[in-house]
């Protein structure tokens, strides 16, 4: 089995779902490229579970359409959709084995039986689950249990694959591994990928672009990179890690980004093109904590609140002059001894680094 052929492009157009007066979707446009890696993240409630049911044809999208390879499948149901799905639970048949839970799928389309000997062992060594061809679930482990519910969803080809948070059970280091495993099978399968979670982390390690979604609302959609970097606003900014945002005064754009004052002290911001607000982000790991005001680049003084060890790095609470609170995260090998509660410190980042937000 070898790279698929078959990936499909998913365009949703101004899709809506309301149950009784709540709505769950609002106008949501956008077009999942043929073989992309989307990944759907946001708070609870925020619509993009129900987004991907209405994509798996679970759930009937109260307004809007949606199309696969541009033909309509707005009211086709799920099981002629014939896309892949991982869901939550796993899901699997208690009492077959796993070689026979990874088959079903093909029984139920009706292969032959060599040929469906063939995709389930190819699918068993993909996953990782030689020798244990044999066993029920209740046999096997969280992880195993979860690359199980992969093969069935991926043997039989589907030209799409639904994952709904299916790594949220599984520990921390399980959880890594399985965030490996389905990126080394998206990229040696090339199926179109939509996955949703909650987990910042999982999506900006996984995906080709995120989705983000709030309140019913798509907030922005595009690489891990710029939703990071250049957040559309200062919901996504602040759900996508941690990250200080300074009120400003004087801001102004200029030939190169952007320039404003910050508690009497000039801040800039080298991004052409860039729109100027009256706020400016920064992110903790883009500052660093000098005894001395730095020789260039953007700083503010600030006193040591707080100081939290955490192995390779130290993050530190702080709070400025005007009092703004502060947080900023370096290598612990560059702490200075004398970065403790109670001095009086400077912070300082590059004038490429940072971005300014909107409300």
């Amino acid at each position: 089995m070898g790279k698929r052929q078959g990936a499909a492009e998913l365009t949703a157009v101004g899709i809506g779902k309301t149950f009784g007066d709540f709505h769950a979707l609002r106008d949501i446009s956008l077009t999942i490229g043929s073989g992309e890696f989307l990944t759907l993240l946001g708070p609870s409630g925020s619509g993009k579970s129900t987004f991907l049911m209405i994509l798996a044809g679970f759930e009937e999208a109260t307004s809007g359409t949606l199309k696969k390879d541009g033909v309509d499948i707005t009211r086709v149901p799920a099981e002629k959709r014939a896309f892949g799905m991982v869901f939550q639970g796993y899901a699997l048949f208690p009492h077959m084995t796993v070689e026979q839970n990874i088959a079903f799928p093909l029984q139920v389309q009706g292969r032959a039986p060599g040929e469906i000997k063939i995709l389930v062992d190819d699918m068993i060594d993909r996953v990782g689950l030689r020798g244990h061809e044999k066993k029920r679930p209740a046999g096997l482990s969280g992880g195993q249990q979860q690359r199980v519910a992969l093969a069935r969803a991926l043997v039989f080809e589907p030209a799409v694959l639904l994952l709904d948070e299916p790594f949220s059970a599984l520990d921390k280091n399980l959880r890594v591994s399985m965030q490996e495993e389905v990126r080394r099978l998206h990229q040696e399968l090339g199926t179109t990928f939509v996955f949703v979670t909650h987990d910042q982390s999982e999506a900006l390690a996984l995906s080709t672009r995120i989705g983000i979604f709030n309140h019913g609302h798509l907030q922005q959609l595009d690489t891990p990179k710029q939703v990071y970097e250049r957040p559309a606003n200062r919901f996504v900014a602040e759900f996508l890690g941690d990250v200080n945002i300074l009120p400003l005064s004087e801001a102004q754009a200029t030939g190169h980004g952007g320039e404003a004052v910050f508690e009497g002290r000039p801040i800039r911001l080298i991004a052409p093109g860039e729109a100027v607000t009256k706020q400016f982000a920064i992110r903790p790991e883009h500052m660093v904590l000098s005894e001395k005001a730095p020789d260039d680049g953007n700083m503010l003084q600030a006193e040591i609140e707080g100081v939290t060890y955490l192995g390779s790095e130290t993050r530190f609470a702080l709070k400025t002059l005007g009092g703004t609170p502060i947080v900023l995260q370096m290598p612990t090998r560059e702490v200075s001894a004398g970065f403790e509660p109670g001095r009086m410190v400077w912070a300082g980042w590059p004038a490429t680094q940072g971005f300014f937000v909107g409300s």
